[in-house]
């Protein structure tokens, strides 16, 4: 059986027991033994027996060989041999353990192109995917050309002014001529502060001693009261 169509009947048929993380590789580099290898995880023991099974009746019904089959006991890693592929259908801790994908997954093979086009799966694989026309993808894009601006003979005459003269100057202050003083009128503050100020009674003057002269003796007389 020609390689492309039994590895289409592969995928077909672990698509058809929902197998979980399909993966197809190409080992023609790799080995003579068999050309394709495909791992699929199943969630159960109870599916990686139908997975193996599915592929199994799949493959003889369109008249290909089927070598044979090892772990249907345990169902934790079932292996079918078709001859020219080998279909590893393992639980997710045990595909995780042993990693075979590192193995044998040097050129991995699309499954949209394992499909054959003849079939309505390849044929929707190969179509090209129609992206709705509100999406930005889906616009086609518009070529970036310069937009030369006819400017009109008002137009040339602004743009000739320098930029200064098309913002209004701001307001400078009155220049003071030199040479002459300006009055400048009291805040309302300080004319209250003045008045308050003339308000106040004056301070008395204190007499200072002078530094030569002594300092004046105050004398305390006691008084005696007569005795009545």
């Amino acid at each position: 059986m020609d390689i492309k169509k039994l590895q289409t009947l592969v995928v077909d048929a672990l698509e058809d027991v929902k197998g979980q993380d399909i993966a197809l590789f190409d080992t023609t580099h790799l080995t003579s033994l068999f050309d394709r290898i495909a791992i699929v995880s199943g969630t159960s023991n109870r599916q990686t027996k139908a997975l193996a099974a599915s592929v199994r009746d799949k493959v003889k019904q369109a008249g290909g060989d089927v070598i044979g089959m090892e772990g249907e006991d345990t169902g934790e890693w079932v292996l079918v041999d078709l001859g020219d592929m080998i279909v590893h259908i393992m639980q997710a801790p045990i595909r995780a353990y042993y990693r075979l994908e590192e193995i044998w997954g040097d050129k991995p093979v699309k499954l949209g192109a394992a499909k054959r086009k003849s079939t309505k799966e390849g044929e929707e694989a190969d179509a090209p995917k129609k992206v709705s026309s509100h999406l930005a993808a889906g616009k086609k894009a518009v070529d970036a050309s310069p937009v030369i601006e006819k400017k009109t003979p008002a137009r040339k005459a602004a743009a000739a002014k320098p930029a200064a003269e098309k913002k209004p100057a701001a307001k400078k202050a009155a220049a003071v001529p030199a040479g002459k003083t300006i009055k400048v009128g009291k805040t309302k503050s300080a004319v209250a502060a003045a008045e308050a100020l003339k308000a106040l009674p004056p301070k008395r003057k204190v007499a200072k001693p002078k530094a030569d002269e002594a300092p004046v003796k105050t004398v305390i007389k006691r008084i005696k009261k007569v005795e009545e």
